[in-house]
C-alpha cells in the first residue's frame, strides 16, 4: 500500500521519537546554512507547530524576518503549490532571501548567494511544508497521514493561530495569506476562515488584511478550459482550428461528450499543435532532462533533493532526526494532475474557490492576483473569467505598469466598500513568475503591500 514518503518506519517509533523531541525547543534560529559563506545576514527561524487531533501532525516551517522593519512590515503566510511541494523550493529557488549560485554549484554541493529580489526585503515570510507528507512535515499516526484540500486549509488556520501564540510580537503586523498555483484553491479558504475566526471572537485576533496568489488555480473547469482560448490568442492554433473546435465542443473542452466524435477530433488537432509546447512558459523550450534551464522544476528537484537529504543541511535547519528518512521536494503521491482521482492519502475536495472570493468581497479585504502572460498551465484568460464573474466595479481600468521605464505588465483594479482586487499580468513571465521576472515581481508586490498595509489598533 502506497502512503506518504514520511512513513518509512513504524508510526509507533515515530510517536516515541516525537514525544521525546517535543521536550526540546519547538523552534530554533538558524545562524548558518551549508553553501552560504559566513553567518546569515538575516533572521531565519525553523521549527514545528503541532496541528490536528492531539498535535499528531507536526508542520515544519521556515520563518524569515523582513530585512527592513520586521516589527511593522507585513507578514506573508506562503503556501507552496502542488500540493505536496516543500517550502524549501520558494525559500531557496524563488522568493526567499537566498538563491542558488548556479555558476558555482553542482547537484551535490550548492553555493548560495543573497537574492537581490527577495520578498523578504518587503515582508516577513512563513514558508510551510503543508499538507502533511510534504517536505519535513510528518504525522505520528496512520490516520494523520491522510489529508485533503479542506483539511489542509483548516490546518493552515490552526498553524497560524498557534504560531502567533508563540510569536505574539508579530500580532499587529498586517497579515496576508499567499501562495502559488494549486494553492489558489486554498488561499481564499484560509483567508476567509481567519476573517470568520475574528468575527467569532477567536483568540488571538489575527490582523488579516487580505491575500495574494501567483498563477492561481481557482476553478478547475474555467482555468483548464481556458487553455484553448489562450492557445488561440498566442497564435499556437489557427483561427480555423479555434472556431471549429469551439463550435464542435460548444465551448466545453473538459467535460466532453463521448458520443461527440467531431469534438474529440478537433481537440486531437489542438493537441497536435500544443503538446510539444512548454506549458509553463510558451516562450521557453521544453525542459531538457540532461541539462535543464534553471526555470525548470527539474532543476529544483535535482538540486534540492540532494540539499534536503544532506545531514549537515538537516542539522542546520534543526530537522528532527529520524522523522523523515528521504526528503522529496515534491511528493508525487499528493501532487495534483488534471482530473486526478482522490488517493487513499489525499482528497482533492475543493473544485473551485470562486465562492470564497465572493464572500471575501463582502469584507475589508485586499486581494492581489499575479498572472504570467505566457503561462499555459493556468492562463491569465481563466483568471479574467472568474474575476469578471464577481461583478466588481472597476476602480482603475487596464493600464501598463513599469519597471526601469519599461512596460512590465498590465493591471486592473476593482473595488467596493472597503474591498479591492488587483489583477496584474507580468510580461514575458511563465508559471513560476519570480523565476522569470524576479525584479518585476518584487516591485509590484512592494507597491501593492505599501498601498494597503498598516498597523491595526485592535
Amino acid at each position: 500500500m502506497e502512503i506518504y514518503h514520511i512513513i518509512s518506519i513504524s508510526f509507533s517509533i515515530i510517536f516515541i521519537m516525537f514525544m521525546s523531541s517535543s521536550l526540546l525547543e519547538a523552534n530554533s534560529i538558524v545562524k548558518n546554512l551549508p553553501g552560504f559563506k559566513g553567518d546569515l545576514p538575516f533572521t531565519l527561524e525553523t521549527g514545528y507547530v503541532g496541528v490536528g487531533e492531539d498535535n499528531e501532525i507536526q508542520v515544519f516551517y521556515y520563518f524569515v524576518e523582513s530585512q527592513r522593519d520586521p516589527l511593522r512590515d507585513p507578514l506573508l503566510f506562503y503556501l507552496t503549490g502542488g500540493p505536496g511541494c516543500s517550502g524549501l523550493y520558494p525559500f531557496i529557488f524563488q522568493i526567499g532571501p537566498v538563491i542558488i549560485d548556479f555558476g558555482n554549484s553542482t547537484r551535490e554541493r550548492l553555493t548560495l548567494e543573497l537574492n537581490p529580489n527577495s520578498w523578504a526585503k518587503t515582508a516577513s515570510i512563513i514558508f510551510v511544508d503543508l499538507p502533511v507528507g510534504t517536505g519535513f512535515s510528518y504525522g505520528t499516526t496512520y490516520k494523520a497521514s491522510k489529508s485533503s484540500d479542506s483539511i489542509s486549509a483548516q490546518h493552515s488556520y490552526e498553524f497560524l493561530v498557534k504560531w502567533f501564540e508563540e510569536h505574539p510580537r508579530f500580532l499587529n503586523n498586517p497579515l496576508y495569506i499567499s501562495g502559488i498555483s494549486y494553492m489558489g484553491l486554498l488561499v481564499p479558504v484560509v483567508t476567509l476562515e481567519i476573517y470568520q475566526g475574528n468575527e467569532r471572537g477567536d483568540q488571538p485576533q489575527l490582523n488579516i488584511k487580505g491575500c495574494l496568489v501567483v498563477s492561481p488555480l481557482t476553478d478547475k473547469f474555467s482555468d483548464y478550459n481556458s487553455r484553448l482560448e489562450f492557445a488561440h490568442r498566442l497564435a499556437l492554433i489557427s483561427d480555423d482550428i479555434y472556431e471549429s473546435t469551439k463550435e464542435a465542443c460548444h465551448g466545453n473542452y473538459i467535460d466532453i461528450d463521448p458520443e461527440n466524435a467531431i469534438c474529440s477530433n478537433r481537440l486531437q488537432r489542438v493537441d497536435e499543435c500544443t503538446s510539444k509546447v512548454n506549458s509553463k512558459n510558451i516562450l521557453y523550450p521544453s525542459c531538457d532532462v540532461v541539462d535543464p534551464d534553471p526555470t525548470c522544476l527539474n532543476v529544483a528537484t535535482m538540486y534540492l533533493n540532494y540539499y534536503g537529504n544532506d545531514k549537515e543541511v538537516r542539522k542546520a535547519l534543526h530537522v528532527r532526526e529520524g522523522t523523515i528518512e528521504n526528503f522529496e521536494l515534491e511528493n508525487d503521491t499528493i501532487h495534483y494532475a488534471f482530473k486526478k482521482n482522490n488517493s487513499e492519502c489525499y482528497s482533492y475536495d475543493i473544485f473551485s474557490s470562486v465562492v470564497y472570493h465572493e464572500m471575501l468581497a463582502t469584507r475589508n479585504c485586499h486581494v492581489l492576483i499575479f498572472s504570467a502572460d505566457h503561462d499555459m498551465t493556468f492562463p491569465f484568460v481563466g483568471a479574467v473569467q472568474w474575476i469578471t464573474s464577481l461583478n466588481l466595479p472597476i476602480e482603475t481600468p487596464w493600464n501598463p505598469w513599469f519597471v526601469d521605464d519599461q512596460v512590465a505588465g498590465y493591471q486592473v483594479k476593482y473595488a467596493k466598500n472597503g474591498y479591492s482586487l488587483t489583477h496584474t499580468t507580468v510580461k514575458g513571465a511563465g508559471h513560476s513568475i519570480a523565476l522569470y521576472k524576479p525584479k518585476e515581481t518584487w516591485v509590484i508586490l512592494d507597491e501593492w503591500l505599501a498601498s494597503h498595509s498598516y498597523l491595526s489598533d485592535f
